[in-house]
């Protein structure tokens, strides 16, 4: 799997399966890599699109290490998301983020809709509620694994979720606006989709971005928690295959 160098100052790892359909843009979310949170999505994919699956910088082989959330890390994801097409250059791609990678492919939408046919995102909702501040629960990193610590560069567990909780809970302080200001500019079709029993978005979250872009809509996938592509498998993609169909090209 190659890498390329971003005008943003990262060197960013990424798969490429090749082939001549519409290139699909996959982003992965926290401590995660395209090929852990998008496996059976690439295998599914890939006879007819050509997949792009990026590792985010400093997760997995990209860098700058380490990982590190200031304030405005949804922000700088989406700008190496762009920069990272001006250097790759597919053409305009369906973008497909998930958790973490769908609030920075929101960002990156807003700052560069030429570059996006369709935008599809799986636990995220370009806004974060008030509500969503006392749900959050990844501090003190118990839940991470050896194999994670090792994969990402992970010195210290506590320190490394920590400043993610903190950094969250200070967007939503500050009122919550991850990608509302340039979600009027996202002119291509939006699909968001939220498990009914996702712990940290609600539906009115999503909404709230929905209301301001010209073609999006939310689907609310029942009995389902944050990761509808891995539960709820046979209905994403009876939602997502037409969504991709219909907002291509051909």
């Amino acid at each position: 799997m190659p890498f390329t160098l971003t005008s943003t100052g990262a060197r960013l790892h990424y798969l490429d399966t090749g082939g001549a359909g519409e290139p699909v843009l996959l982003v992965h979310g926290l401590l995660g890599t395209a090929s852990q949170h998008f496996g059976r999505l690439i295998e599914w994919l890939k006879p007819q699109y050509r997949v792009l699956g990026l590792t985010l910088r400093g997760y997995g082989y990209s860098e700058p290490k380490p990982r590190t959330f200031p304030p405005n890390f949804y922000e700088i994801d989406g700008r190496d998301i762009v920069a990272f097409l001006e250097a790759v250059n597919p053409g305009p791609v369906h973008l497909i983020g998930y958790s973490d990678g769908g609030e920075s492919s929101l960002v990156a939408a807003g700052l560069a809709p030429q570059q996006i046919r369709s935008v599809t995102t799986i636990g995220a909702t370009g806004y974060l509620s008030p509500l969503s501040r006392d749900r959050v629960r990844v501090y003190p990193g118990d839940w991470i694994t050896p194999e994670d610590v090792q994969m990402h560069g992970i010195a210290d567990r506590a320190a490394f979720t920590k400043q993610w909780e903190d950094s969250f809970k200070g967007m939503i302080d500050a009122g919550g606006d991850l990608s509302l200001r340039s979600a009027h500019l996202v002119t291509c079709p939006v699909l968001m989709l939220l498990g009914d029993r996702d712990a940290l978005n609600p539906a009115e979250a999503a909404q709230v971005y929905l209301d301001r872009v010209p073609h999006g809509r939310l689907e609310l996938i029942p009995d389902c928690g944050h990761g509808v592509h891995v539960e709820k498998w046979d209905e994403f993609i009876a939602l997502l295959g037409p969504h991709l169909k219909h907002s291509g090209g051909q």
